[in-house]
């Protein structure tokens, strides 16, 4: 990681929204419609976000997101490429 990167300060929530401070003074904001894990979790699992120097972790509802992804604009991934039953 280069030292530059800024990095995740706090993780806050409302109704709509999932908002990221930086280390750099930015505040990113994304639509929770763009990570559902966080969208169907609750207040309280939405709350129990862990930070590192990489991005944002839930252990309770399997969600890992990198600020490099969240500044390019990417969303989950994982709902584009659907498994087949």
């Amino acid at each position: 990681m280069n030292i530059s990167e800024p990095r995740a300060t706090e993780v806050r929530f409302d109704e709509d929204s999932m908002w990221v401070n930086l280390s750099d003074g930015r505040v990113i904001g994304v639509p929770l419609a763009w990570f559902p894990r966080l969208l169907h979790g609750t207040p309280a699992e939405r709350g129990q976000v862990r930070i590192s120097p990489r991005g944002l972790h839930w252990e309770a509802l399997d969600e890992d997101i990198s600020i490099a992804g969240l500044l390019a604009g990417v969303r989950d991934q994982t709902q584009l490429h659907p498994t087949a039953a």
